[in-house]
């Protein structure tokens, strides 16, 4: 008998697989490019309406604290020429009127502190945005690895 054995037949790489569309690479790097501009446009959009608020919100309170700081000045000074008048009937007028003057200033003092102290609550910086935003970097360096 005579036996021809036949050579293995090699796949041949066009032979058994279709060829690419496109580069799988390319791909990826044109969605992660898109995905990047929207997510930075996003993050924009976030950081604009956090500040627009906190701008609305010190908008909002700065007239009422203006009209009312005016009303209360005028009120204090009648109040005040009221005091010093009725104290400088028991001692001398200049002594009434420094009395009264001293306790108004201390008085002054601890308001526009406290004032001071709730107005330095308010932050122009978009929190969220930037929370946000590193967590992105996160996620983004997590999935590099």
């Amino acid at each position: 008998m005579n036996t021809v054995t036949e050579a293995p037949r090699l796949a041949t790489p066009t032979a058994d697989r279709p060829p690419p569309e496109s580069s799988p690479l390319a791909d990826l790097v044109g969605r992660l490019s898109e995905d990047l501009k929207l997510l930075t446009k996003q993050e924009v959009e976030l950081a604009k309406r956090e500040l627009s608020e906190s701008l609305s919100e010190v908008k909002r309170q700065v007239p009422q604290l203006a009209v009312g700081g005016a009303a209360l000045v005028s009120g204090l000074l009648v109040l005040l020429a009221a005091a010093v008048l009725g104290l400088a009937t028991l001692m001398p007028a200049w002594s009434a009127a420094l009395l009264v003057g001293g306790f108004m200033s201390v008085l002054g003092l601890v308001l526009a502190l406290k004032g001071k102290a709730k107005l330095s609550g308010v932050t122009f910086k978009p929190q969220q945005a930037l929370a946000s935003v590193e967590k992105d970097i996160a996620a983004i360096r997590q999935a590099a690895k």
